[in-house]
């Protein structure tokens, strides 16, 4: 028995693909919620409805997902390009960082007009130049970026808490380690009136579609594909690599800066040490759940939110510990990756 590479990978099996992922995932983690002797159908309807039983459940679902869906797009532009970004979450309390002060510091006066679209650009330019730097690295000394984007996570995360607790510190906050409040000119408008819901929810899904048609319609899109599956034959075929690879890390760590922008302009409002419950990560989990494709990014952003969010109102229902979420979600990670293996290969004895 051997394992043999596909010719061709049918059109029915990959989008089936996450579909049998995720129902392994699930059916895997209902062994482990029925040892821990609670229903198993009951736990995962109580999931739906803690995700999308009422207004508030339901917006804030949608609230958690868009940060997903802009790291899972971050995570899914580079990997397509084999440029390994592992710095998501760094990259995103850059860009809430740079807002942050931006707006108290520059243009806090500006009309929301002029104030969001530059907070914005601002962010995702953040969220650029700390991933240009160990793609820089990478291109001029060979240096792996797996680790560097890893590590700088880090020093990201220690340089904002840094200028949370000093020049940014906000003076009204009694002591409580949070930077200084964007201008309520710069808060994104909200999609529904008495939530958390923004528009930061219509930014992420325009931003699949359109990353969507570049990777499908356009000769960038062709040629960052081209230098993820062979970066020696792109180069002898006549791709630019290092030049595609700079537009890869400025569109994969500009989304991740302005999932930071989002997050602090559309949620919160300052910046604290735990603005990001690890989006940064869980980006990569689902970039890898749809596969790389900006569209399945979407759907694997909101059923990573309706895990997390709907898992709470399950634990306060039936008990359970609302980790659960975390496992199903990492099973799904795994599960998917085996399903994708075996659309790539076939089993010949």
């Amino acid at each position: 028995m051997r394992f043999e590479r596909r010719e061709h990978r049918p059109v029915a099996l990959v989008i089936a693909t996450p579909l049998i992922a995720v129902a392994a995932a699930l059916a895997i983690a209902g062994i482990l919620i029925a040892i821990a002797g609670a229903p198993v159908f009951e736990a995962y309807w109580n999931i739906l409805k803690g995700a999308y039983g009422s207004r508030l459940s339901a917006t804030e679902t949608l609230t958690r997902a868009t940060p997903l869906i802009l790291t899972g797009l971050a995570a899914a532009v580079a990997f397509r390009a084999r440029l390994w970004n592992i710095g998501g979450e760094g990259q995103l309390y850059l860009g809430a960082i740079t807002v942050a002060w931006a707006s108290s510091h520059f243009i806090g006066t500006w009309p929301s007009a002029l104030q969001i679209p530059a907070l914005l650009i601002m962010g995702a330019v953040a969220g650029m130049i700390l991933l240009l730097v160990p793609l820089w690295l990478r291109l001029r000394f060979s240096v792996d970026e797996v680790v560097t984007t890893l590590l700088l996570n880090f020093v990201a995360v220690l340089f904002v808490s840094m200028l949370i607790d000093t020049v940014l510190k906000d003076p009204t906050a009694f002591g409580w380690p949070q930077s200084q409040s964007v201008a309520d000119a710069a808060m994104l408008p909200k999609l529904l009136a008495r939530s958390r819901l923004n528009l930061g929810l219509v930014i992420a899904v325009v931003l699949a579609l359109v990353l969507a048609f570049v990777q499908s319609r356009t000769v960038f899109g062709i040629q960052s594909r081209a230098a993820g599956l062979n970066p020696q034959g792109a180069v002898f075929a006549g791709v630019p690599l290092g030049r595609t690879l700079v537009v890869v890390a400025c569109l994969s760590g500009g989304l991740a800066g302005l999932a930071g922008a989002v997050e602090v302009m559309g949620v919160k409002g300052y910046v604290t040490t735990d603005l990001s419950p690890g989006y940064g990560y869980s980006g990569i989990v689902v970039a890898m759940l749809a596969n790389l494709n900006p569209l399945g990014v979407v759907v694997a952003g909101l059923f990573t939110a309706t895990m997390f969010v709907g898992a709470d109102g399950m634990s306060r229902a039936m008990g359970i510990p609302s980790y659960i979420a975390d496992v199903i979600v990492a099973l799904s990670l795994l599960t998917m990756l085996i399903a994708v293996f075996f659309t790539q290969y076939r089993i010949r004895r």
